[in-house]
């Protein structure tokens, strides 16, 4: 039966009554999802990826360790091809449908497995240790070692064969050889502790590196499940975030989360912003500010009108950033992977000359020569290694997001510690970007001072700009239709008002039409002293009033500009406004060297310039700068919480507008590079160290366990110190 809906303010036909509840989509269009149940650690996630990685038709490829996914573009046949090499590896696929959970590195129920093949493999030591030799004992020593091993290591095994009857030398190789050879020379008792021993160091391993890498995901649970929602009934109704369309009415009471990404309708809060922005205070809001899923409203009632659906919310979209960044390969994390596929190899083939050669030139018996290879190959697991660089990089990704910084990738994580200039435009990046009108001048008094007023606000208002905003907020009154608008990049704007063309322009533009005079400059130089941006009125015969607004700068930006140079960098402002004006603020801030009346592409041309002097970084606002922050070694994005664009376009964003974060970044950056080298440091030093002691004879399987594994806590454990030190 057809209905009516009631209307009434933020209630539409099209918005008031709830769509069908539905799960985010995980899953892009033309994608494939898989689940990889085998893939357990970093080494094997490089594994899969250099397998796939010559397959023809593949379009793209993304592994998520974490959740055990594999997401695959790619054509049929490569897609066939793709699966068939991955079950061949040992890995088999299994396809997931979008908004399937992910699943946890470790499972609970193999924890029943591993601790009882630790029993055994402790039973057989403790005979082989307390009870004197004899058959028995030693039928009773095989019989627990022949249960401890599979019941461990049977997905060891299984992914060892694999390997090897491919020829590969991967850690499930080395071990499965191993334990195998220890089994075979009598050493049973320890060929059943090393396996037990690894799988469970395994097992920890992984979920320590889990904790690193979903670390970020957990700012998902800040958004609430539920949204107190407006009926087309005027009743309120709890709903599930995922039901909620935008334009929709939600109620937040004091003392809860945010549902969802939405502006204030009615009410009035201090709401505090940490999860999204890294702000440390609670900001006001009232009608008409956005507020953000997951932030949390203090001590008023809000009511909120949606303006994105929970998966599109930025908070979602910061960890999709995030997560995006995680999957990506930082140059010196794909310097290990490399190193790591040579570090492997070597090793085994040090081991297989241990056995071959002992015995002829250093006199060891046969099963001691062995023994100390199997050591080797025990050691020569490269995982501490591997993972040291991916788990210190998201530690560092995650701490950065939790201060509202949101990198890209690993790579400019890395490589932030490098520049050695950082460019800024000025408004809105140095300054507030939200000017205010200071003067509205008369220069050619034919026309009503009310009408060019109006005219001006008319043309002011089909422009984005920060400048043109506050002209059109401050003039107010009726706006005039403003035909043939042509937008004029770093110069002004353009149209026709009751077929009269007119211009809001800058000086720049007024001196290359020739419209400037000594009398107008020097009525300009007035206020350009002053720090305040003037735009001209004009038409056809010239000049018809000036305006002049005052942009201020951010109350951090003179700190932050103290705070790089500090760090050796020098900051650089390159500005479209005028020299006297962008003269002033730099001035204020501390900035010595100014770039001033650039247009975009010149902006682009001074990074480019900037950059054969120097590794040099541009801050900007994401959009108008767009040319200068591709082209500069790290694009930052400021002031870009709410904004798809910003978050998508730059290298890094700044979600709190706040300058003091580029000095935070390029702290962060530094003390992870720091981490990075401690890291490998570590594990190589480790490594080392026990290959020595197992080519003296002074190293046994179980150490060689234990310093492999543990090397490889350690260097996951020093990476999460990443996530609670105070690098700021």
């Amino acid at each position: 039966m057809a209905h009516q809906h009631k209307h009434h303010d933020g209630c539409s036909h099209d918005s008031c009554c709830p769509a069908a509840p539905g799960d985010p989509p995980q899953i892009r269009s033309g994608e494939v999802l898989w689940r990889i149940k085998a893939m357990d650690c970093a080494t094997e996630e490089n594994e899969i990826r250099q397998a796939l990685a010559d397959v023809t038709g593949i379009a793209e490829l993304r592994v998520q360790l974490a959740s055990r996914t594999l997401a695959i573009r790619a054509e049929p046949e490569a897609l066939q091809q793709a699966e068939r090499i991955l079950r061949g590896l040992g890995y088999p696929p299994q396809v997931l449908e979008a908004g399937a959970t992910a699943a946890p590195l470790t499972d609970a129920v193999t924890w029943h497995r591993l601790i009882a093949a630790l029993v055994l493999a402790a039973a057989a030591e403790g005979i082989h240790t307390l009870l004197p030799a004899s058959w028995l004992h030693e039928a009773l020593e095989i019989t627990l070692a022949i249960g401890a091993i599979p019941l461990a290591g049977l997905p060891v095994y299984t992914k060892g064969l694999a390997a090897l009857r491919q020829g590969r030398l991967n850690i499930n190789a080395l071990m499965t050889v191993a334990v195998t050879g220890a089994f075979l020379i009598g050493h049973w008792p320890e060929a059943a502790m090393v396996m037990a021993l690894y799988a469970i160091a395994e097992a920890l391993e992984a979920r320590a590196a889990d904790r690193a890498r979903a670390a970020i995901s957990r700012l998902l649970e800040l958004a609430p499940e539920q949204a107190r929602v407006r009926t087309c009934t005027d009743t309120w109704q709890q709903l599930p975030v995922a039901a909620v369309a935008i334009n929709q009415v939600v109620r937040v009471e004091p003392g809860e989360r945010i549902p969802l990404d939405g502006v204030v309708a009615s009410g009035s809060s201090a709401v505090n912003q940490a999860p999204v922005t890294g702000e440390s205070l609670p900001m006001e809001k009232g009608p008409g500010d956005p507020v953000f899923a997951g932030t949390v409203n203090t001590h008023g009632s809000l009511v909120i009108t949606v303006t994105a659906p929970a998966s599109r919310s930025t908070l979602a979209r910061i960890i999709h950033a995030v997560e995006e960044a995680q999957a990506s390969r930082a140059p010196i994390q794909r310097f290990v992977d490399r190193f790591a596929a040579r570090y492997t190899p070597a090793v085994f083939a040090l081991a297989l000359a241990v056995a071959l050669l002992s015995p002829p030139l250093l006199g060891l018996a046969p099963v001691d020569a062995i023994y100390r290879a199997l050591v080797l190959l025990v050691i020569a697991c490269p995982c501490a290694l591997v993972i040291a660089t991916p788990v210190t990089l998201v530690s560092g990704l995650t701490a950065a997001a939790r201060r509202g910084i949101v990198i890209k990738g690993g790579l400019y994580l890395e490589q932030a510690r490098r520049l050695r200039t950082l460019a800024f435009d000025k408004t809105g990046t140095l300054t507030t970007g939200r000017p205010t009108l200071e003067a509205f001048e008369l220069i050619d008094g034919r026309l009503p001072i009310a009408l060019q007023r109006q005219w001006a606000a008319s043309l002011a208002a089909r422009s984005d700009h920060p400048i043109s905003r506050a002209i059109a907020a401050a003039l107010g009154g009726e706006r005039l239709p403003v035909e043939a608008v042509e937008a004029w990049g770093g110069r002004g704007i353009s149209g026709q008002i009751d077929g009269r063309p007119l211009r809001l322009a800058n000086h720049r533009w007024l001196q290359e039409l020739g419209l400037c005079s000594a009398d107008l400059e020097q009525v300009m130089a007035v206020h350009e002293q002053q720090g305040r941006s003037v735009s001209l009125l004009a038409d056809a015969q010239g000049v018809l009033a000036l305006i002049a607004v005052a942009d201020q700068p951010r109350p951090t930006a003179a700190a932050a500009v103290a705070g790089l140079r500090q760090l050796g960098l020098t900051p650089v402002m390159l500005s479209g406004d005028n020299r006297r004006t962008a003269s002033v603020i730099a001035g204020r801030l501390g900035i010595e060297q100014v770039h001033s009346e650039l247009l975009p592409e010149q902006k682009l041309a001074a990074i480019a310039e900037l950059q054969r002097q120097a590794p040099t970084g541009m801050v900007g606002d994401g959009i108008n700068d767009a040319p200068a922050l591709a082209g500069a070694a790290i694009g930052v994005a400021m002031g870009a919480a709410g904004s798809d664009t910003a978050i998508e376009a730059a290298d890094v964003v700044v979600m709190d507008d706040d300058p003091q974060r580029l000095v935070d970044l390029i702290r962060l950056s530094r003390r992870t590079w720091a981490v990075l080298w401690q890291n490998i440091a570590l594990a190589l030093g480790i490594k080392g160290a026990f290959l020595v002691l197992t080519l003296l004879g002074s190293a046994t399987m179980w150490e060689a366990v234990f310093a492999d594994m543990g090397t490889s806590l350690l260097v996951i454990a020093n990476g999460l110190r990443l996530r609670r030190q105070r690098w700021c």
